[in-house]
């Protein structure tokens, strides 16, 4: 081999694992009442929230940034829409069962869980409607229709072991193919300390 391939190789393999340590978030909501959650927010989804019930009202704290979120039951289905703190939306979700997943991206799920995870669980399965780039009303509509689309990703609310340490909780989205985007590890709920 010579020079410049060994560089090429060793270039490759820096980046391709500084991107998967570089995936890993930590995150964390906690309820809040209406009052405290962004007018301006609450104004754009009013008509969604018709004939909905159970509506509750998060606050997100991620590592770098502060997002809100309207969850609520509708149609029989439950729902979330992901604010950022400028009062836009981010993402509309709502929860699923794995038999709703099509059946290469499902296997590819497991797959990546079985050989990440010493022993995990499946504590909750969400179908995500990404807003960025997209027109907001149209993607608004495509989640309450349940439209599957190339560019839905899938979150997955784990709680499992890695490496022999404890058990942790971790929220991991795949994309519309079952491949791995993002770890987000959960954090303690006394955070907010820390933070501020």
């Amino acid at each position: 081999m010579n020079f410049k391939s060994i560089f090429l190789l060793v270039f490759i393999f820096s980046f391709g694992t500084g991107t998967l340590f570089a995936q890993v978030k930590s995150e964390r909501e906690h309820r809040i009442r209406k009052s405290q959650f962004p007018e301006k927010a609450l104004m754009g989804i009013e008509e969604k929230l018709e004939n909905a019930r159970q509506i509750r009202f998060y606050k997100e704290i991620d590592s770098n940034e502060v997002s809100y979120k309207v969850k609520f039951k509708k149609d029989r289905l439950r729902y979330g829409i992901k604010f950022n703190n400028d009062s836009n939306i981010e993402a509309i979700e709502f929860e699923i069962k794995p038999v709703d997943i099509p059946n290469d991206s499902y296997s590819q799920i497991i797959a990546y869980l079985e050989n990440n995870f010493e022993k995990y669980r499946v504590q909750k399965i969400q179908q995500q409607y990404l807003t960025e780039g997209n027109d907001i009303d149209q993607s608004l509509k495509d989640a309450f229709q349940n439209l599957m689309l190339p560019s839905i990703t899938y979150k997955f609310s784990v709680k499992g072991r890695k490496n022999g340490k404890d058990v942790e909780k971790f929220e991991i989205i795949f994309n519309a193919e079952g491949k791995l985007e993002l770890i987000k590890k959960a954090l303690p709920p006394n955070y907010d300390h820390i933070l501020y």
